[in-house]
């Protein structure tokens, strides 16, 4: 294990050199002594390492010294053939560029690594669009792609849905695209609008692709933008889908589930209401029924959900819900109590 850290952290060091012990300990998941600890050891087994303090101070290496540690393990050439999808690729327009990438790549290993590659691709496939419904790439998101690859700032007409029974919008903004995510099957754009105005999110914009209708250069824009060095797309992602999902969460239901209710909570109801549920949930009484407040989009989505429960879940509130719960049970013990040879 230490091994493989030692020799992961030669090579950040020598493919961003200036690295920090506190940007290194976050990059190891260690703490910044390991990480003063490790130097010492790779000093010692003859990596040149050394650093230096002040401003623009970290680790580096020995001018003109380049590790040898490049040699793909049979495991590690096995994952990096399994890092794309290719749906994905084709959808970018980059599914000529990784095949010869990978023609290169396979070219340049060993014959033992080359099996262990070509081993997981016959082995493995990566299928990211939803069930039931026929994936077609956005035909802006080719060039979307190389936007966002230049930094180059564009203007784009969108129509946002409409809420509430109002019609949809046509919506024409400029904005610096910052990346592409891949979810379910569709495409988004994440981008913030210069100069983030008055928004308190910053500015930031997600933008379905296949909504996009119109994409240009940005008029006047002559240079890339200036990316946020602190951004991450994973991280701000992820942030924004629990933000985006919990605001969809506007009706409160009462409910009282059996301990087998409480474990199928999560196969029928979103992770974010599950969270908010648990964290409500009563201690379970004589009977060891548990009583929680679960959010929901609307009491239609909360029947639909619950009533995959059945008896394990009982409607307490609001009462027009649990009035809809009493007509279907008393509907389904009228066809169920009927003759099915009538």
């Amino acid at each position: 294990m230490r091994a493989a850290r030692l020799i992961r952290m030669a090579l950040l060091i020598q493919s961003h050199p200036g690295l920090t012990a506190a940007a290194l300990a976050r990059e190891l998941e260690v703490s910044e002594r390991t990480v003063i600890r490790d130097a010492q050891a790779l000093q010692e087994a003859g990596v040149p390492v050394r650093s230096e303090r002040g401003r623009v101070g970290g680790y580096f290496l020995a001018a003109g010294y380049r590790t040898r540690l490049t040699t793909l393990h049979p495991s590690e050439a096995e994952t990096l053939f399994l890092s794309g999808l290719p749906s994905a690729l084709r959808d970018l327009g980059l599914s000529d560029a990784a095949q010869t990438a990978r023609l290169k790549l396979t070219a340049t290993l060993l014959p033992s690594l080359r099996q262990a590659a070509e081993s997981s691709v016959r082995r493995f496939h990566l299928d990211a669009p939803a069930w039931f419904r026929e994936p077609a790439a956005p035909p802006l998101l080719p060039e979307l792609a190389r936007a966002v690859w230049a930094d180059r700032p564009v203007e784009l007409s969108y129509v946002r849905p409409g809420r509430g029974g109002a019609p949809a919008a046509a919506v024409t903004r400029v904005v610096e695209p910052y990346g592409l995510v891949l979810k379910a099957g569709a495409w988004y754009a994440v981008a913030r609008v210069p100069g983030g105005g008055p928004e308190p999110d910053g500015g930031w914009r997600t933008y379905r692709v296949d909504r996009i209708t119109a994409l240009g250069p940005a008029p006047g824009a002559r240079e890339p933008f200036v990316r946020d060095p602190d951004f991450e797309l994973a991280a701000h992602w992820a942030a924004r889908s629990a933000a985006f999902a919990r605001t969809l969460l506007r009706t409160g239901v009462t409910v009282r589930l059996t301990a087998r209710g409480l474990r199928r909570l999560p196969a029928v109801v979103d992770g974010a209401a599950v969270a908010d549920a648990l964290a409500s949930a009563s201690a379970p009484d004589a009977a060891g029924l548990v009583t929680l407040d679960l959010p929901a989009e609307s009491e239609d989505v909360a029947f639909d959900q619950l009533a995959r429960l059945g008896a394990d879940a009982e409607v307490l509130a609001p009462a027009g819900l649990r009035d809809r719960f009493r007509a279907h049970a008393a509907a389904l013990a009228a066809l169920y109590g009927a003759d099915p040879q009538r």
